[in-house]
């Protein structure tokens, strides 16, 4: 059992301590997850790794039914918090109430394409909710490379899969939100 997994079960029995022993074990990790993702956003967000970690972190923390059996179960986790975290902030960036129709635009950032708009992000969350409902497997790979920025092995690592296999479901999911997103609009 790894340094991770017990205090994972330690958590889960209500160790008090534990928590602080898990954020130094995690933290790197999740800040390149969160940094690899940020690199993703367009160039007027606010939003950085680090506090994105932190958010995410605390939200964490905060649920209480902590349950994870292991170091895959706890990343999968922080990924879906995190992407949780990223379309909330793009409904709130596109919402009426606080100017969300506007599109901002610097004269330094014309040139430069948005990897992942406010739009999109809603949209792809619109359409990985229906995947989910489909195939949870596919819509878990989708989850961590489109939000959390993972590579194919890592993804493999964490879910505890071929890496052939998230390729393939990579595939077939980009086709199918693909197929999804275009039906909606």
């Amino acid at each position: 059992m790894t340094d991770l997994t017990r205090i994972l079960h330690s958590i889960e029995e209500g160790s008090p301590k534990a928590a602080e022993e898990l954020l130094p074990l995690v933290y790197d990790e999740l800040r390149r997850l969160a940094g690899s993702k940020m690199a993703k956003e367009p160039g007027d967000h606010t939003l950085q790794a680090t506090a994105l970690v932190h958010e995410g972190w605390l939200k964490l923390s905060r649920q209480s039914r902590q349950h994870y059996q292991n170091r895959s179960q706890f990343f999968a986790t922080a990924a879906e918090t995190m992407r949780r975290i990223l379309v909330d902030r793009a409904r709130r960036r596109l919402s009426q109430k606080r100017g969300g129709h506007y599109q901002r635009t610097e004269v330094d950032w014309i040139a430069l394409p948005e990897s992942a708009s406010d739009d999109l992000v809603i949209k792809v969350n619109e359409a990985l909710n229906a995947l989910e409902a489909e195939d949870r497997q596919k819509a878990e790979v989708v989850k961590l490379k489109f939000f959390a920025g993972l590579t194919s092995q890592e993804i493999a690592s964490i879910m505890d899969i071929n890496e052939k296999t998230v390729r393939r479901h990579w595939s077939f999911a980009k086709a199918w939100l693909y197929q999804s997103m275009s039906s909606s609009d």
